[in-house]
C-alpha cells in the first residue's frame, strides 16, 4: 500500500475502527458525568447531609459545577501536549487521569465513615475528571475531523458528541435494572454505587481501544509544531476567535446537560414523576441525541453551518420557556418525553453542526488548544452550571419553567455567536492573524 499523500485522508485500516477507538474514552466521561447526575439525591446524602434536601442538592451540583472550573485549565495545559507532541498520545494521557477521578469517587466513603474527608475526596475526583475532560472532547473532535473524507467533516466530527449518547443509554439501562431489582433503600444506601463501579471495570478494554489509536496523517505532515509557549502565545493571540467560539458551544453544552445529566432530577424532584419514569425518558432522549448529531452534521456539510446554527438557535430561543410551563402545569410522563424530545432535536442538529465549525474556525496549527480551551469554557461557566442554575432559579422564583430561561439565555448566545463570526469575516481575520504570526 502507497505512503498517505497529504492532500488525501487518512488511510486508516477501518474509518469505524478509528471512530469507535477515538471516541471510547468519551464514553467513559459521559457514562460518570451522567451518573453524579442522575444519583445527585444519594450522592447528597452520602456526602454532602442536610436536613433541606435543596440545600444538599445545590452543594451535590455545586461540586460538580467546580470539576467543571478545570476544564479551561485541562484545555491549555492538555491542549498544549497534544498540539506538540500529538494526538494519539494526548488522548491515552487523557482517558488516565479520567480513569483516576472515576475511580476515587466510586471508592470513596461515605461522610458518616470519614467525616468532611469524604467531599473533599469528592471534590478531587471530580477536579481530575474536569481537568481530564477539558481535552478530551477537543482532541477527539480534531481527530475525527482529521480522518475525515473531503466534504464530510461536520459528519465525522458529530460522532464525537454521538458516542457520548451511547454512555447516557448504557448508563441509564443500568440505573433502570437496578431500580427495578433492589428496593429504594438500597439503591440509596449503597446501590447506586454499582454503575460507577461498572465504569471501573471496563476502564481496561478502553484503555486497549485507545492504545490502538494511529497518529492522524494531518499531523504527521506538519513540518514544525509548537513549542508550548508558542501554543500559549498563539491562543492569546487568537482570544476573540476563542470567545465567539465558546459562545457558539454554550447552546450545546447547556441543552446537553439539560436534558441529560439534570433531567433524572428534574423529573423525581421537580415533576414529582417516578424514578422510572425519568430514566425511561432519559434513554430515549439518548437514542434520539445519537441519532440526530449525525444527522446535524451531514445536513451541515450540505447546506453549511450557519443557516442550521441559526435555525435551531432560534427556535430554542421560542420555544424553550413555553415548552417548559406547558409541561409543569400538569406533568405527565408523556408530556415530559414530548418536551425532552423537542430538547434532544435542538441539541443533535446543533451540536453536530457546531462541533464542524468549531474545528474549522480556529488556527490549524494549535486547533486542539483553542477548540478545547472554548469548549471547556462553554462547558464550565454555562453547561455543567445548568443543574445548579436550574435548582436556584426553580427555588429563587417558585417557577417551575423558569429553568427556561437559562436555555434561552444559551440559545441567545449560539445565535448571536453565529451571526458574528459568519458575517463579520472572522474566520478570514483569524486566518491573516496566523499568517502574520508564521511570517
Amino acid at each position: 500500500m502507497s505512503q498517505t499523500s497529504t492532500s488525501q485522508p487518512p488511510q486508516i485500516k477501518s474509518r469505524i475502527g478509528a471512530i469507535l477507538r477515538a471516541t471510547s474514552g468519551n464514553f467513559l466521561e459521559q457514562f460518570d458525568f451522567f451518573l453524579f447526575g442522575f444519583y445527585a439525591t444519594y450522592i447528597a446524602k452520602a456526602f454532602f447531609p442536610s436536613e433541606n434536601e435543596t440545600a444538599a442538592l445545590l452543594n451535590t451540583f455545586g461540586v460538580f459545577w467546580l470539576g467543571a472550573l478545570m476544564r479551561p485549565v485541562g484545555a491549555i495545559v492538555l491542549g498544549a501536549y497534544i498540539d506538540r507532541i500529538g494526538r494519539r498520545k494526548g488522548l491515552i494521557v487523557t482517558l488516565a487521569i479520567m480513569a483516576l477521578g472515576t475511580v476515587t469517587i466510586a471508592i470513596c466513603p461515605t461522610y458518616a465513615t470519614i467525616g468532611v474527608a469524604a467531599p473533599v475526596i469528592v471534590l478531587i475526583g471530580r477536579l481530575l475528571q474536569g481537568f481530564s475532560a477539558g481535552v478530551e472532547l477537543g482532541g477527539v473532535s480534531v481527530y475525527l475531523s482529521e480522518i475525515a473524507t473531503p466534504g464530510n467533516r461536520g459528519f465525522y466530527t458529530s460522532f464525537q458528541s454521538a458516542s457520548q449518547q451511547v454512555a447516557i443509554f448504557v448508563a441509564a439501562i443500568i440505573g433502570f435494572v437496578l431500580s427495578e431489582m433492589l428496593p429504594a433503600a438500597t439503591v440509596a444506601a449503597w446501590g447506586w454505587r454499582i454503575p460507577f463501579f461498572i465504569g471501573c471495570l471496563i476502564i481496561p478494554f478502553i484503555f486497549f481501544l485507545r492504545r490502538t489509536l494511529e497518529e492522524t496523517p494531518a499531523f504527521l505532515a506538519m513540518k514544525k509544531h509548537p513549542s508550548t509557549s508558542e501554543v500559549f502565545s498563539s491562543a492569546a493571540v487568537n482570544w476573540k476567535i476563542i470567545l465567539l467560539g465558546m459562545m457558539l458551544a454554550a447552546m450545546t453544552t447547556v441543552t446537553f446537560y439539560f436534558v441529560t445529566v439534570y433531567t433524572p432530577t428534574f423529573g423525581k424532584t421537580v415533576l414529582k414523576l417516578s424514578s422510572q419514569d425519568a430514566l425511561l425518558v432519559t434513554l430515549l432522549v439518548a437514542v434520539t441525541n445519537f441519532i440526530w448529531n449525525p444527522v446535524g452534521g451531514a445536513l451541515s456539510d450540505r447546506v453549511g453551518r450557519k443557516p442550521v446554527l441559526l435555525a435551531i438557535a432560534g427556535l430554542s430561543f421560542v420555544t424553550a420557556y413555553p415548552a417548559l410551563l406547558w409541561l409543569t402545569a400538569a406533568p405527565t410522563f408523556g408530556k415530559m418525553l414530548a418536551v425532552e424530545l423537542m430538547f434532544s432535536l435542538y441539541f443533535g442538529v446543533y451540536s453536530g453542526t457546531m462541533l464542524g465549525a468549531l474545528v474549522e474556525i480556529v488556527p490549524k496549527h494549535i486547533r486542539t488548544t483553542c477548540f478545547s480551551l472554548a469548549f471547556a469554557l462553554a462547558a464550565a461557566l454555562f453547561g455543567t452550571f445548568t443543574p445548579f442554575a436550574a435548582t436556584s432559579l426553580i427555588a429563587m422564583t417558585g417557577d417551575r419553567a423558569s429553568p427556561g430561561f437559562w436555555l434561552m439565555c444559551a440559545a441567545a448566545s449560539g445565535f448571536i455567536a453565529a451571526m458574528v463570526i459568519y458575517r463579520s469575516g472572522a474566520i478570514e481575520a483569524r486566518e491573516q492573524a496566523v499568517a502574520a504570526q508564521q511570517a
